[in-house]
């Protein structure tokens, strides 16, 4: 079976990481992707999550600056979550009909223009659109995920997909800390400024070292986006890894979004920049859990599921512990953000084994319902914190990892894995 995306030399010929991908079978060997090129994919990946994010510890000042109501305010992050949803279902499938070369140099640079848009919003109508713009090209994630899924050989593509996607959490848990540190340096309008020059540097590089790619999808747009639908109805591992995402990233947001009020309010009384400290404490369980892909290489995917779902249900013990000890509370989110990652990584790693010449449109599937489960958990755990407190909290994000582990206790012994 052919991979549905061949590429070819890049243009350029000094940088060549890549070198020549050949138009090969998915069983031929590859030229392994150097560490350089990975490093590249994981920072294009942080960096376009972070711009998702960044908005989360600035509200006040945006409203201030803007005039904006306090009672509205929130729609700023919402703005941005419905561009991040719209584009997952509107630009992600493309990368299977256009070249992804061109598809992320495309997208990041118009990126860079609605990052500048915001910078420079005059008024909080055009702060909204700019950052609905920067949501809905923040997708360029998913493309370069699946773009390094495709360069990497059979052997080595979860380690690799693990890699890369380290880069994504590590840039939701250091979102809130840069934007912290550079608002209370230069104001928050600098936050996306700077954003908007790293973007720029990074399609410079990414351009340069990206090979071009012969496309062998002829679908029409519309039936492209049709057959991420019926992709649900073909695919059972796709079904069983879409729900794992909606329940897991559900119960990874219930604990992040209720954290502030927790720590910002006494005993604690921590400042914005000091509760974003908490995202550095969470990296190392990103960091540890890359290593969740290599298993998945060597068929330990079902394994792996298991293990990282009965971790992410304990580390609640440690997290309910919060209010008594933040030492505690770190030792639940390294051990929760270990087990997101490590389910994360399989997830992904189970999917791009399934339909090479699809592997856009899967992701995209999945990630819809990441991003349902993501607002889920946000809206409901600020709702429990204000009527049963941190306790209620974490009874809501042990009960969906508890569910988790029992839809996928249901269904890891019809769930196959797939041929590698």
């Amino acid at each position: 079976m052919r991979s549905g995306a061949e590429a070819r030399s890049a243009e350029g010929g000094d940088v060549r990481p890549v070198e020549e991908v050949a138009a090969r079978s998915e069983g031929d060997a590859a030229p392994p992707l150097s560490r350089a090129v990975m490093a590249l994919f994981a920072v294009a990946c942080g960096l376009a999550v972070a711009n998702v994010y960044f908005a989360q510890p600035l509200l006040d000042s945006m409203a201030r600056d803007l005039g904006l109501r306090p009672a509205l305010v929130g729609i700023v992050v919402t703005v941005t979550q419905v561009g991040y949803g719209l584009g997952l279902l509107l630009v992600v499938p493309l990368g299977d009909l256009v070249e992804r070369r061109r598809l992320v140099a495309v997208q990041m640079s118009l990126s860079v223009l609605a990052l500048v848009v915001v910078g420079l919003a005059p008024t909080g109508a055009v702060l909204l659109t700019g950052l609905a713009v920067v949501g809905l090209l923040a997708v360029v994630i998913q493309v370069l995920v699946a773009f390094a899924a495709t360069l990497a050989a059979p052997a080595e593509r979860g380690r690799v997909v693990g890699l890369v996607t380290s880069g994504v959490v590590i840039g939701i848990l250091m979102a809130r800390t840069v934007a912290g540190f550079l608002s209370d340096l230069a104001g928050w309008r600098s936050v996306y400024l700077v954003s908007a020059g790293a973007t720029l540097l990074l399609v410079v590089a990414l351009v340069r070292v990206l090979p071009r790619e012969r496309v062998s999808t002829h679908l029409s747009y519309s039936a492209l986006l049709r057959s991420v639908f019926t992709l649900f109805v073909e695919e059972p591992v796709l079904r069983v890894r879409a729900v794992l995402a909606l329940l897991m990233f559900a119960s990874f947001s219930t604990l992040w979004t209720p954290m502030v009020l927790l720590l910002g309010a006494p005993p604690f009384s921590l400042s914005h920049s000091q509760v974003g400290l908490f995202g550095l404490v969470g990296v190392a369980g990103a960091l540890g859990a890359s290593r969740a892909g290599r298993l998945a290489d060597r068929g330990w995917g079902n394994w792996t599921t298991s293990v990282g779902l009965v971790v992410l249900l304990v580390s609640w013990w440690p997290v309910s512990l919060a209010p008594k000890s933040l030492w505690a509370l770190g030792v639940g989110i390294v051990a929760l953000d270990l087990a997101i990652q490590a389910l994360h990584v399989t997830n992904q790693s189970e999917l791009y084994a399934v339909r090479p010449e699809a592997r856009s449109r899967l992701v995209a599937g999945y990630m819809v319902f990441y991003s349902i489960g993501s607002g889920a958990g946000s809206i409901t755990s600020t709702l429990v914190f204000a009527r049963a407190g941190w306790s209620g909290v974490c009874v809501q994000g042990a009960a969906i990892a508890a569910v988790a582990l029992l839809f996928w206790g249901l269904t890891r012994f019809r769930a196959k894995e797939p041929a590698r």
